[in-house]
C-alpha cells in the first residue's frame, strides 16, 4: 500500500540510538505493476518457517522502505507467497515492523472511506470503503501465531495487503467508472512505454 502522506495516522515514538552490528545490504525487489497476472491470482500459503523466510520479510521491507510504502505483499515483488509486511510508520519505529505470514481477518467493525493507493498502481489514487478496525490472526516470520488489532491506516493496510494474498486490488473496490477511468490511462501510458 502506498504512503498517502509523509505523516500518517499511527504516532510514531523515536527509538533510542543504539549501537547495533551493520544489518546484512538487503535486496531491493522492483515493484510489479498492473497487468501482471501475478496480482490476479492468491498467493500458495507459507508452510516453511527457516532463515530464508526471515532474509525474504526483511528484503520486502527495505523493498517497500525504498519504494515509499507501508505495506507490501508478496506477489507484488513477483512471488506467489502468502506473506506481507506492513509498517505504518514508514521505518521511522523499528517496533511498528509487522510480518503478516498466511493472515486472516477475524473480526471488523465500522466503515471508513479514505483515498488509497498501490505501489503496484503508481500515480493512482481511490477512495476505498474499509472496516476502521479490523483484527489479524497471523503467523511471523518464525511461524510463532499471533493476533494483532489495527484502527484507522493500520486496518486499511492489513486489509489491503490480505486483498493483495487473495489476488485482490484495491481497484476492485472502486466504482466501474472509476475503475475504467484508471484501467484506460494506465492503457494508454502502456502504449506509450511509460508503464
Amino acid at each position: 500500500m502506498a504512503d498517502k502522506s509523509k505523516t500518517s495516522e499511527a504516532v510514531a515514538t523515536a527509538a533510542p540510538e543504539t549501537a547495533q552490528a551493520p544489518s546484512p545490504a538487503r535486496k531491493i525487489y522492483p515493484i510489479v505493476k498492473y497487468g501482471d497476472a501475478i496480482l490476479e491470482k492468491p498467493g500458495v500459503p507459507i508452510k516453511k518457517f527457516d532463515a530464508e523466510l526471515q532474509e525474504l520479510a526483511e528484503d520486502m521491507f527495505a523493498s517497500m522502505y525504498a519504494a515509499q510504502g507501508v505495506g507490501l505483499a508478496a506477489p507484488q515483488i513477483g512471488l506467489s507467497l502468502r506473506i506481507a509486511v506492513v509498517d505504518v510508520t514508514g521505518g521511522k519505529n523499528p517496533e511498528a515492523k509487522i510480518v503478516l505470514a498466511n493472515p486472516e481477518v477475524v473480526h471488523a467493525e465500522g466503515e471508513v472511506r479514505e483515498e488509497e493507493g498501490c505501489l503496484s498502481v503508481p500515480g493512482f489514487r481511490g477512495y476505498v470503503l474499509r472496516p476502521q478496525f479490523v483484527t489479524i490472526k497471523a503467523q511471523n516470520a518464525k511461524g510463532e501465531t499471533f493476533e494483532i488489532r489495527g484502527e484507522n491506516l493500520l486496518a486499511r493496510a492489513f486489509c489491503h495487503e490480505i486483498d493483495h494474498l487473495n489476488g485482490i486490488l484495491f481497484l476492485q473496490h472502486l466504482s466501474m467508472l472509476k475503475r475504467d477511468l484508471i484501467k484506460r490511462k494506465i492503457k494508454k501510458l502502456r502504449k506509450q512505454g511509460e508503464w
